[in-house]
Parts: C-alpha cells; sequence; structure tokens
C-alpha cells in the first residue's frame, strides 16, 4: 500500500480562518484562527481490521513577509532547525524558537490547549484550538502541526496563507483548501494508525529508523 493510498483521508482535518479589524489601529488587524478536528464519528480504518482516532498535535504559527513558508522549502532534506522534532513527536517548541527572529517572521508562536481544555494535549475529534495572531496588510500566515497517527507527516500550506486581499481588506472564511499533508522524509514511513514507532505507540521520542528524504507531500510518496 502506497503511503499516499494509506492516508487520503487526511481531509477529515481541517482549519478555518477567521479576522476582525483591530480598533483604533487600521493597519493591524487582529485575526482568530481556528484549526478543528472534524472527524467526530469518524476513525481510521487499519489493515488489521481495527480502528484509530484522528488526533492532531499542537499548532505552530508563523505570521510574515515574502513569497515562501518560511517553516520549510518542499524538496530539500530537513534543514534541522526543529521540523523534525515537530513531525515525529508533536512538540512545536524547537522550531519556534529557531524561527523567532528569522528573516521575514514577524511573530511566531503555538497553540497546545484544545478550547475549553485545562491543560496542553492535542486536538482529538470533536475539539479544536483557537488562538489570536495580529497582522498588517503585506504580511501573511503559515501553520503547520503533526499528523498524530503518522513517523514524521504533518499538516502545513504549500504556499503562504494570505490575510488580506489586494486592496488590503483582512480575509476571512475557511481556508483548508491551503493545507496539505506533507512527509518530513525525516523517519521512515510506517503504516499510518499501526506503526510502532509512531507518536501514541513508540517506546522514545526518538525512535524509529532514520532517513534523509526531501521533504514532499504525501501524494509524491
Amino acid at each position: 500500500m502506497s503511503l499516499a493510498r494509506a492516508v487520503s483521508w487526511w481531509v477529515a482535518v481541517l482549519a478555518f480562518v477567521q479576522g476582525a479589524q483591530a480598533q483604533g489601529a487600521p493597519a493591524a488587524t487582529k485575526f482568530t484562527i481556528k484549526v478543528e478536528n472534524i472527524s467526530t464519528g469518524e476513525v481510521l480504518k487499519l489493515s488489521n481490521g481495527k480502528t484509530a482516532p484522528f488526533v492532531s498535535a499542537p499548532v505552530l504559527w508563523a505570521v510574515h513577509t515574502g513569497s515562501a513558508n518560511p517553516i520549510f522549502v518542499g524538496g530539500q532534506v530537513d534543514a534541522g532547525q526543529g521540523l523534525e522534532t515537530l513531525a515525529e513527536t508533536g512538540d512545536p517548541a524547537p522550531l519556534v524558537k529557531s524561527l523567532d527572529g528569522a528573516t521575514g517572521v514577524v511573530a511566531v508562536g503555538a497553540e497546545d490547549r484544545p478550547l475549553g481544555a485545562r491543560a496542553g494535549g492535542p486536538i482529538e475529534p470533536g475539539k479544536h484550538y483557537e488562538f489570536e495572531v495580529t497582522a498588517a496588510p503585506g504580511q501573511t500566515l503559515s501553520l503547520a502541526w503533526m499528523f498524530g497517527q503518522s513517523n514524521d507527516l504533518f499538516y502545513s500550506n504549500d504556499r503562504p496563507i494570505a490575510l488580506f486581499d489586494a486592496a488590503g481588506t483582512p480575509v476571512t472564511g475557511d481556508m483548508t483548501r491551503q493545507l496539505a499533508l506533507w512527509d518530513a522524509g525525516t523517519e521512515v514511513n510506517e503504516e499510518p494508525g499501526l506503526g510502532g514507532h509512531q507518536g501514541p505507540r513508540q517506546p522514545t521520542p526518538d525512535a524509529g529508523v532514520t532517513e534523509r528524504e526531501g521533504i514532499a507531500h504525501v501524494r509524491d510518496r
């Protein structure tokens, strides 16, 4: 079974972006970002006949300038700035640290607490993260988070997500179609939801067979 076929259901996890004009600051807009696991009642069907829930890890976000996603470059081997940790363990902290102050990055952070929860953790079916970012016209948004039932798969946008239209008006609505499922190329893939070296089942965060492949869309694996 190809990896692309095995994870063809990834779109069960969606992201939504809404915006609101900041009062007293016409050049700045405060956006409420909602990343929701809409797979309520749905599960991943495994080759052994069992099932596993869709789970998504904490979300890294970056407001930035420029025409490229600052988190990674498709086709290139991981740069060792923290993406591997995010993709293999779900922890965004090292990548947040690397991006803080990077060229073009205006602000960076991570959200790890599901709305209404008292502590941080992944979003299970029916749950979501919600957080705010502030941006000005000309600035865009990029996101990344681990697909929890994998070795090193993560969700992110191929191109920066526009927060304003050509006239400088804040954008609102569903931005799901701008996201894709990526393979970080840092660990050999096992069947999603079943591998012993995947987040929910691995004995240590670095368990698994290391590889050095270019970052690619799952559809190309």
